[in-house]
């Protein structure tokens, strides 16, 4: 099995379309006025953007985008007038990550892991 991309449910598609390109997301589908596809500036990994009529859902998922260059990242983004709740901050799990939302206030993280992405160590042993 092979994860596709997950769809966030917003409000203003062009609000939000803005948003994720100026993260450094390239639209591949731009379905006015309801859908926009996007995929991330690394890998293969895609995120989808739909307004429904529906307000967005309070119970929401946190979205982690890894940055190898995480600090300059930031950096670059605030120049642009993205606002983040929590700058570079090395957390206690071996991460550091910075926090913001997106304008529908859905949970982005942008981090960096290394090999603690996925070595941590307390990792379950192989065959567990």
């Amino acid at each position: 099995m092979r994860f596709n991309h997950v769809t966030l449910i917003v409000s203003d598609l062009t609000r939000s379309k803005a948003f994720y390109e100026t993260l450094g997301c390239k639209a591949i589908v731009h379905s006015t006025p309801r859908y926009a596809r996007f995929v991330l500036p690394e890998g293969e990994a895609t995120l989808s953007l739909e307004v429904t009529g529906a307000a967005p859902n309070e119970a929401r998922a946190e979205l982690f985008f890894e940055c190898s260059d995480l600090d300059q990242r930031v950096r670059e983004l605030k120049a642009q007038g993205i606002e983040f709740y929590q700058d570079p901050t090395d957390m206690h799990y071996l991460w550091r990550e910075a926090r913001l939302k997106d304008p529908d206030g859905h949970e982005l993280r942008l981090y960096f892991a290394g090999e603690n992405r996925l070595n941590p160590p307390w990792r379950l042993p192989s065959g567990y």
